[in-house]
């Protein structure tokens, strides 16, 4: 029996963990292959920040090495980026001339680095940060250039400024919220990992608008300028203000978008011989950005790929780690209190430590870290398991070991 023809589009974290859970699954159900715009194997875009603080190498974030296609029987076509797909001819087009059938397409095309809608956004050291190209501009800009501008303060921005500030550049923080990292830490964690952050050297500047990127005499970026005229030198800017779902390709080929590629609960699109995985898809109307979600949606999809049909993937509790050296924070679920919610909260200032907890209907339901997260997995998960929480709850602040041990000496006594 001939095998089915399997085309991946997209050579990434997604797209890569599918093709690695389907051949748990099924090994010799698929021809495979798989098409990627950048010219290398399968790597750990989360690494790429430890990669530009000098931490790690390249090559010390490579997951999928070309052998691994090779020993796998997968065709990988590196560098070659797919520009067209046929549904009714049921083809892929690309900018290297390849065309190949599929009986079956996985589209997993991640997302790109939102570019502001200012002048200047596309001058000559304006740098979207995604991938190891991105990284690799930026270290080159660190021995040549001396002020270097982050906009955006969200875990990709401050990334971005630990490493180019640990390899020797004047960083400035542009951000437009008030405070670092709204969406994954409160007001008072996020001001004292700003205050961390700022004892390293960075600047802040919050609640800035960018108006404008302005270039210098040899057309290079200079400045950046904001709402009201003030204005910062700038030999190198890193634009880390969110990313957007890369949905043209399934926009052009009629599949249903709204923001991103929108799937169901087995990962199919509105295709049914198309699925989709990723920071490309919207499922339930959510589109998860986090590894964790990614590979929950990789194992549900691999599973109906090889002809399982009892998998579901009903959305994903997410939580964030900040991978900034000698910084520990992490946080997870709803931290936000609502009227009937309990806040539990520590707050030790000599020892820099910050803790939130969110307690609903008995549950855990949000949790804060910082200055200490050695307890954020259990933390994280109490919320995903929505498990009452009981006689856990006078001891939650203190730790799962503390916890376990107090509840068994009370049911010894």
């Amino acid at each position: 029996m001939a095998k089915e023809r399997l085309v991946l589009i997209g050579n990434g974290m997604a797209g890569v963990r599918t093709l690695e859970e389907l051949l748990k699954l099924a090994p010799e159900r698929y021809e495979i292959t798989v098409f990627g715009a950048e010219p290398h194997g399968n790597y750990n875009r989360v690494l790429l920040s430890p990669v530009l603080a000098g931490e790690m190498e390249v090559a010390d974030i490579v997951l999928n090495p070309p052998a691994w296609y090779a020993e796998h029987g997968i065709v990988l076509h590196a560098g070659c980026e797919v520009t067209r797909i046929d549904r009714q001819a049921r083809t892929v087009h690309t900018d290297c001339g390849k065309v190949a059938v599929y009986d079956r397409l996985l589209i997993a095309t991640g997302s790109s680095p939102f570019r502001p809608p200012v002048p200047g956004n596309d001058l000559p050291g304006v740098i979207g940060y995604r991938d190891i190209a991105d990284t690799e501009a930026m270290i080159a800009a660190t021995q040549r250039n001396r002020h270097a501008v982050v906009i955006g303060g969200g875990v990709l921005g401050l990334e971005a400024a630990n490493g180019l500030a640990r390899r020797g550049m004047q960083v400035s923080v542009v951000h437009l919220g008030q405070w670092i990292m709204e969406r994954q830490l409160d007001r008072q964690a996020a001001e004292m990992l700003q205050a961390t952050l700022e004892a390293k050297g960075m600047r802040f500047l919050l609640g800035r608008q960018t108006a404008a990127i302005r270039p210098g005499a040899d057309g290079r970026v200079a400045a950046v300028a904001f709402a009201g005229g003030e204005e910062i030198p700038a030999d190198l800017v890193v634009l880390a203000a969110g990313v957007r779902p890369n949905i043209a390709l399934a926009e052009a080929a009629g599949l249903e978008c709204q923001r991103a590629i929108v799937v169901d609960d087995t990962l199919t699109t509105s295709d049914p011989s198309v699925s989709a995985v990723g920071e490309c898809v919207s499922h339930r109307g959510t589109v998860y950005g986090l590894v964790a979600a990614l590979f929950e949606q990789a194992q549900v999809c691999a599973a109906h790929l090889a002809g399982a049909s009892g998998a579901a993937y009903r959305g994903s509790v997410t939580s964030t780690k900040l991978k900034v050296t000698g910084i520990d924070v992490f946080s997870a679920g709803d931290f936000s209190a609502g009227p009937d919610d309990e806040t539990i909260v520590l707050v030790d200032r000599p020892a820099n430590q910050y803790k939130k907890l969110i307690v609903r209907d008995g549950r855990l339901r949000g949790a804060v870290l910082y200055g200490d997260a050695a307890e954020g997995g259990w933390y994280f998960g109490l919320v995903r398991s929505a498990a009452e929480i009981g006689p856990l709850r006078d001891h939650l602040l203190f730790g799962q070991a503390h916890a376990e041990s107090q509840l068994a000496a009370g049911g010894q006594g």
